[in-house]
């Protein structure tokens, strides 16, 4: 097994884990700071350090991605695979930052993985793309844009008599805890799938055997996530704060509670690897709802779900000619 594509994978994974953190470091504080609960320095400063400790707080989504997708390629042959399906997953998260796109990173290194092996004549786990990726990206949107709609829903009926300017100023406070919870749940869905994908590398390499992740990749893929975060995702920031609604304190905590409940679930209930993007967005969408449906803008919603269903496909592609190149060149 030749030393130089273990390291070089690794090095790339780990800088998919940074692409990662600033291009969804949206997804934790856009809210927060758009309604000036917290600015946009201590908001990212906040966001790193729960992504850190997010990081260390399970591991059942990185076993589901090192195991399940894909069939476990061997030798060289197959680190060039998952060398290819990383480069293809970072390409997109930077084209849809570029575009300031809220897309998802996890869908791109799903995507990545499918098309690199494909292209390498690798199997695909069909059942565990669908059960693993395909069906919680449907439901998890779902769940998120009614979830949202339900709290924001409850939050109204229970300060409705409330004085308007201490209710704000009340969830302003709140939404400091809020935007922790759910940067806390990005690192423990995010951080886990770059281990997950580096375990994969060990495991193909026969450096280990197994899906337990050793400690150092843990504290690499760990402090890699935070740095690409406190990097922060301007373009993408300003979609998710200000263009789908204008959002208030108690319509950024409803949004934020909803999106972190779901990604709790999902890691801990069923070691689910969701997208944090699907679910923040969806959950702003539901809470504009409450106000009324034209409160929302449908067209900028359109265009990012748009971007959901051919994240994965255009991810793919960008992998599978990354395989040919590398191929030509290494194998």
């Amino acid at each position: 097994m030749d030393t130089f594509s273990l390291v070089l994978t690794i090095i790339v994974a780990l800088g998919f884990t940074y692409t990662n953190g600033f291009h969804d470091s949206a997804n934790a504080i856009a809210t927060s700071v758009s309604t000036r609960a917290l600015t946009p320095r201590a908001a990212l400063a906040m966001a790193a350090v729960m992504n850190l400790l997010g990081a260390f707080a399970g591991s059942g989504v990185a076993k589901t991605v090192s195991k399940g997708i894909i069939e476990t390629p061997q030798g060289d042959h197959g680190m060039w695979i998952l060398f290819s399906a990383l480069v293809g997953a970072i390409t997109w998260n930077l084209v849809t930052w570029y575009f300031g796109l809220p897309s998802s990173s996890s869908h791109a290194l799903f995507g990545g993985m499918v098309g690199a092996a494909l292209a390498g004549g690798i199997g695909v786990i069909w059942s565990g793309v669908v059960e693993k990726v395909v069906i919680p990206m449907f439901i998890s949107p779902i769940v998120g844009l009614v979830g949202g709609y339900l709290v924001m829903t409850a939050i109204l009926w229970l300060f409705r008599n409330s004085n308007p300017h201490r209710t704000q100023r009340g969830f302003r406070i709140a939404q400091t805890v809020s935007a922790a919870a759910m940067a806390l749940g990005h690192g423990l869905q995010d951080a886990a799938k770059t281990m997950g994908i580096v375990v994969l590398a060990l495991t193909i390499a026969d450096v280990q055997d197994g899906t337990e992740i050793p400690l150092w990749v843990k504290f690499a893929c760990a402090i890699t996530l935070s740095l690409g975060t406190y990097a922060g995702g301007w373009r993408i920031m300003r979609t998710l704060g200000r263009r789908i609604i204008e959002l208030q304190p108690p319509q950024g905590f409803a949004a934020e509670s909803t999106a972190a409940s779901i990604m709790y679930a999902a890691s801990y209930g069923f070691s689910a690897p969701i997208s944090t993007t699907h679910v923040i967005t969806s959950a702003i969408m539901g809470v504009g709802a409450t106000k009324r449906l034209k409160a929302v803008r449908w067209g900028v919603a359109k265009n990012i779900v748009a971007g959901w269903f051919i994240t994965m496909p255009a991810a793919a592609l960008v992998a599978a000619a990354m395989y040919g190149v590398v191929h030509l060149a290494f194998e």
